[in-house]
């Protein structure tokens, strides 16, 4: 990508006139541009999509199933061999009580993921979806991520629409953008060579939506990325999403390094997690909305991230595991995150999954 002819000035009228950035303007911006001229751009295209001035949140629960995963990724803590002693699959007991806990704390959603556990079946699956919903009808279950998804159909011997109607009719009504890391198969071979590829998940993705099942879109970035792999990933993302209108959201995250294979790397700064989250909603133009990251960020960064294009708070996350196996334990109680939204001046509001509002505070 060559940036040598174009300029800030160019850049920031394109931008102001609803007019779509390449990658080479992309790669400028995000390499070049003042971090609050950035926020201040992105701010404007907040505005755009959200004139309102509303900044939603949910209420769910992260739910692992299994921490078991063959996949051994280098930037996880998380996972565990079968034969750890603290090796699990998740036992219906708890499954219920983890989600009765959650419903009774307002839960419309619960995110349900876990690993590449070859104990595990997509049978399984479907029959722990098929319990969750005779359990609580209402909940809504946003599950499993691409790999796992890949994971299971290939294991099964399915074709991937079949495995996702199978699914679809357990009980599953969305997917989140896990996996996604780098959509970059050079990156992907050193942090998760056992992973599915990136055409894999975007077919995922793909298929899903063409089956009217939506999704989230994410980035883990702050490792061994560099600038153009970030703009090739939201290109990536901007591209299916022209293709299929299936994204609900992109959320960005900082990968956490401690107790990884890659603890001696260094975690992205506050300024380059603002700097990639400005970029992000100016870059995806037909994406409606864009999520803090308060769980590896904090609160108040999250909160100035509403000054840098983001119009959601993300989940109030009950419950959340893999994360906090790197070491980091940001929690928050609803009333603090309701406080944060309306002390940047704006109108908090709880949503479900699809983002529909359910009410305003």
């Amino acid at each position: 990508m060559r940036c040598q002819s174009l300029t800030l000035s160019s850049i920031e009228e394109k931008i102001l006139s609803g007019k779509r950035i390449d990658q080479h303007e992309g790669l400028f911006l995000l390499e070049n541009a003042p971090l609050l001229v950035l926020g201040r751009l992105a701010d404007s295209i907040r505005k755009r999509f959200h004139p309102d001035n509303v900044v939603t949140f949910l209420i769910d629960r992260n739910i692992n199933y299994t921490n078991v995963c063959i996949s051994r990724c280098k930037f996880c803590a998380f996972w565990r061999d079968k034969n750890d002693k603290d090796a699990y699959v998740i036992d219906d007991r708890t499954l219920f009580t983890k989600i009765e806990e959650a419903v009774g704390l307002g839960a419309t959603s619960i995110l349900i993921q876990g690993g590449l556990n070859p104990e595990i079946d997509i049978e399984w699956i479907c029959g722990m979806f098929k319990k969750i919903k005779s359990w609580f009808p209402e909940i809504h279950i946003h599950g499993l991520s691409a790999p796992e998804i890949i994971f299971y159909t290939n294991k099964s011997g399915m074709d991937l629409k079949e495995a996702l109607k199978k699914l679809k009719d357990a009980g599953l009504s969305t997917i989140p953008g896990g996996g996604a890391e780098i959509l970059s198969d050079s990156i992907r071979s050193v942090l998760s060579p056992f992973k599915c590829s990136v055409e894999e998940w975007l077919t995922v993705m793909r298929v899903a939506h063409k089956m009217g099942i939506k999704t989230s879109a994410t980035m883990m970035f702050g490792h061994i990325e560099d600038a153009k792999d970030i703009i090739w990933h939201l290109d990536k993302i901007r591209s299916l999403q022209d293709e299929t209108g299936g994204f609900t959201a992109f959320i960005p995250w900082v990968f956490q390094p401690l107790n990884t294979e890659l603890s001696h790397l260094n975690k992205a700064t506050p300024a380059r997690y603002l700097r990639v989250l400005a970029l992000s909603r100016i870059y995806l133009d037909n994406i409606k909305n864009i999520q803090v990251s308060w769980v590896t960020q904090g609160g108040k960064l999250a909160q100035v991230g509403l000054f840098f294009g983001a119009n959601d708070f993300g989940s109030l996350m009950i419950e959340e595991n893999v994360v906090r196996a790197a070491g980091v334990t940001y929690r928050m109680k609803l009333e603090e995150m309701i406080n944060l939204i309306k002390k940047a001046g704006f109108k908090p509001a709880q949503r479900t999954t699809l983002y529909k509002i359910i009410k305003f505070y």
